[in-house]
């Protein structure tokens, strides 16, 4: 039932699926008040805005996002491959994918939480294998259709435990791709307290490990909605400093390039992400 209503949903147009995905936004930001706080929260203290104007404005603009973040996860998990991919209308930076896949180098792409970022995977696959590091989600019920769509193309899907570890390693060696969301919250013992906006956010060791024991290449990854539901602008950008060997300089490092590249469209960014959590058996930091 729930994969045929998905179906029906995705074959809506986009730009009517991102105006109930705005409306959505809304509903959600006006129905939780521990969802709105957070949203604020951690907005304000981003310091991406200064004036009490412009500020206001793009709160507005972060909810009504965050709820088209939503609803077109349907486009993107229901629709076929070759219906998906052509929703990127413009494609930046593709020549360093190229050159770095034919140097077998093996590539690390990095999609934060930011824009469409399930799109961008997809738009690899449908070109080449990547192996994607994948936490199945707390909700039972949406487990397959999340897997079904996430899995097209070259898509190898990798759980977020050693095994899948074992399995972006294998990936990298063989000259391929794998993805990662460089600022989800890491478990326990895999990660370091680094400097994100101005506050101290738990942080995955794992990108710089993976880097160096491959000399793989680092990409960072940005599918920016357009306006109107026109589609999406995809970016590539190469990773522009080599990671320190030191743990916690090399996670500042990851979180200044990612807060770099939020700070081109505040507004796409999920700020209601709880990226501040301290998770279960960590230490909570006295300073950063």
């Amino acid at each position: 039932m729930t994969k045929h209503l998905l179906q029906l949903f995705a074959n809506l147009p986009l730009r009517l699926i991102h105006l109930l995905g705005a409306l959505l936004g809304w509903l959600v930001y006006l129905a939780s008040p521990r969802y709105a706080a957070r949203l604020r929260e951690n907005l304000s203290a981003s310091g991406v805005c200064v004036a009490a104007g412009s500020c206001k404005a793009l709160l507005h603009k972060a909810i009504s996002e965050a709820g088209k973040g939503v609803t077109e996860l349907a486009v993107v998990w229901a629709r076929p491959l070759d219906k998906v991919v052509p929703l990127v209308r413009q494609c930046h930076g593709w020549e360093h994918v190229e050159a770095a896949l034919a140097a077998k180098r093996g590539i690390i792409f990095l999609t934060p939480h930011l824009g469409c970022f399930e799109i961008s995977a997809l738009y690899v696959a449908a070109r080449h294998p990547i192996t994607i590091l994948y936490r199945p989600p707390k909700l039972d019920w949406i487990a397959p259709s999340m897997e079904q769509g996430r899995g097209k193309g070259h898509v190898i899907l990798a759980p977020t435990d050693m095994t899948g570890v074992k399995a972006l390693l294998k990936g990298l060696k063989r000259g391929e791709a794998v993805g990662i969301l460089p600022d989800q919250v890491p478990g326990m013992g895999e990660g370091v307290w680094a400097d994100f906006f101005g506050r101290p956010a738990y942080t995955m060791t794992l990108v710089a490990r993976l880097a160096q024991s491959t000399g793989a290449k680092v990409i960072l990854a940005f599918a920016e909605r357009m306006p109107r539901g026109a589609g999406y602008v995809l970016t590539f950008k190469p990773f522009p400093v080599e990671f320190s060997d030191n743990r916690e300089a090399a996670a500042l490092q990851l979180n200044q390039e990612i807060e770099e590249l939020v700070r081109s469209c505040p507004e796409q960014y999920l700020w209601s992400y709880n990226r501040y959590k301290v998770p279960a058996g960590a230490t909570p930091p006295e300073s950063v």
